[in-house]
């Protein structure tokens, strides 16, 4: 996967992208990442390339022209067009199905906003769609931007040594994960459950689906309701409400 970040603080983000997975994802070539300055496209001395708001308000708005031009460089050296992302707090919250739906795409050019946002111009005409990480504003779309290329760049393949690291994680099969454990079996009086050391992987693999059940619906009761339940599930969520 090729994807490519339009930010005004490259340097910010790229300290982040070189580090831990991603950051060996890179060297090895399972993913190509560019982080480009918007402010390279901007046409005065001083690289503006924002602008105050028609209709007065607070704040200054990222202009067409500089992201435009942007966007259309790397479409020449990509030879592609790439499927173009804007980080939204307007639009509909990240999950997990639509990071699975987009990593099957190949390249992907995200646009990470600043100030009062961007022009609505670019929106509607290169925009492919909009992406929030919640339901709250930031400073910037930089924060944004790189959990979304680190959420999205970890099920690429080759990016983990196995797709287990994130098939058996929370929210991946519409699920919150089991609870977890590590060496000592015993700290401060507080056991491992003796059934993570039994070596019986089938009874492992029971309480894991068990737990992970019960897991949400506790914590995320919401995701249940427009899961389509096996006859099992149902009859293991009676009991546990029970």
């Amino acid at each position: 996967m090729k994807i490519d970040l339009i930010t005004l603080f490259p340097e910010m983000c790229e300290a982040v992208l070189s580090e831990s997975i991603i950051g060996r994802a890179r060297k090895s070539g399972a993913i190509e990442l560019k982080c480009r300055q918007l402010r390279d496209f901007a046409f005065d001395k001083h690289r503006r390339v924002d602008d105050t708001v028609y209709g007065g308000g607070m704040g200054m708005l990222l202009k067409c022209e500089p992201i435009a031009l942007c966007y259309e460089a790397l479409c020449a050296e990509r030879g592609c067009k790439p499927y173009f992302v804007y980080m939204s707090p307007q639009a509909k919250p990240l999950t997990q199905e639509k990071l699975k739906e987009l990593s099957r795409k190949e390249n992907i050019c995200v646009l990470a906003g600043h100030y009062e946002g961007v022009d609505q111009r670019i929106i509607d005409e290169f925009i492919d769609e909009e992406i929030s990480i919640g339901d709250y504003v930031l400073t910037g779309g930089e924060l944004p931007a790189l959990v979304f290329i680190d959420a999205l760049s970890r099920l690429v393949p080759g990016v983990l040594s196995n797709d287990e690291c994130f098939t058996e994680e929370s929210h991946y099969n519409g699920l919150l994960e089991y609870p977890q454990y590590t060496k000592p079996q015993s700290w401060r009086g507080l056991e491992v459950p003796p059934v993570l050391y039994s070596g019986d992987h089938k009874k492992v693999d029971r309480w894991r689906f068990e737990q992970s059940l019960r897991n949400t619906l506790k914590k995320r009761p919401d995701m249940l309701d427009n899961r389509e339940l096996s006859d099992e599930e149902a009859r293991l969520l009676k009991e546990f409400e029970c």
